[in-house]
């Protein structure tokens, strides 16, 4: 159970520069640690305010650093110095949205299944292999370490709905 009042911080947002660095490697898991609680708690916040949110990373709270923390389906994953493994030919398409733009989302195309692999808490290296939602989700985090947004990937000039026309015309 996560208390109320819990240390968050604010998301950087579209337009911020910042979002479009490259971040940088993680020396360990102690310089990660403090960043993955930071993670943890802005996103149990901003879901809280808006209703949704499975995943962030750590340019997000203004902090440049290869990391990203996820909670899906009932598991927390955390995620450092991640890099892709493989990503599948085959894909698919969604409307992706973001805590960067909560208003905004954007029609892109993601590859069905995904394989990362990163550092864990001991050093070991560690794999992740996903597909649809998770795959999704990992491939949008991904983005945002090397300064890549949702709307760079938008399909076309259609491909932008704010979320109270995308819930009217849209949500199943």
């Amino acid at each position: 159970m996560v208390s109320l009042g819990m240390p968050h911080r604010p998301i950087v947002l579209l337009g911020d520069p910042l979002l479009r660095e490259l971040s940088r490697p993680v020396s360990s898991a102690a310089e990660a640690e403090p960043v993955f609680t930071d993670l943890r708690d802005t996103l149990h916040e901003f879901r809280r305010g808006h209703g949704f949110g499975r995943g962030i990373s750590a340019v997000q709270i203004a902090v440049p650093v290869r990391l990203i923390y996820i909670e899906f389906e009932g598991r927390a994953y955390k995620l450092r110095n991640p890099v892709y493994e493989y990503l599948s030919g085959d894909t698919f398409e969604l409307w992706d949205d973001c805590f960067s733009f909560p208003g905004l989302l954007v029609r892109v195309r993601r590859s069905v299944q995904v394989r990362v692999r990163y550092e864990g808490d001991d050093g070991e290296v560690l794999t992740l292999e996903a597909d649809g939602a998770l795959s999704e989700l990992l491939q949008h985090e991904m983005d945002h370490l090397d300064g890549i947004l949702a709307v760079d990937r938008a399909l076309s000039r259609d491909a932008f709905c704010v979320r109270g026309e995308w819930e009217r015309r849209y949500r199943l």
